[in-house]
């Protein structure tokens, strides 16, 4: 699978504290075998976002994605849920 990030999502990640880095590398990881393994929680999102998915990394910090196609998706956010939502 192709995996990349906007540039927003490089500038969110790189303010995240060191532990969430880690979790969203594990996460990452687990993505990348099984995009569908329940716990990452993978859902698609509505209104504004309807094109997009979310995956939790922690209990409030998502990342969100857009699928380009079967084997190509494209992060383009990470945050609390409060920060990406709103």
């Amino acid at each position: 699978m192709q995996i990349s990030f906007s540039n927003k999502f490089k500038k969110q990640y790189k303010k995240l504290p060191s532990y969430i880095k880690d979790k969203f590398d594990e996460k990452l990881l687990i993505f990348s075998k099984d995009k569908n393994d329940p716990v990452l929680n993978n859902h698609k999102l509505h209104g504004k976002f309807k094109n997009f998915r979310s995956i939790d990394i922690t209990g409030d910090i998502r990342a969100v994605y857009e699928e380009i196609n079967r084997n190509s998706v494209y992060f383009v956010s990470v945050g609390s849920h409060s920060k990406l939502y709103s």
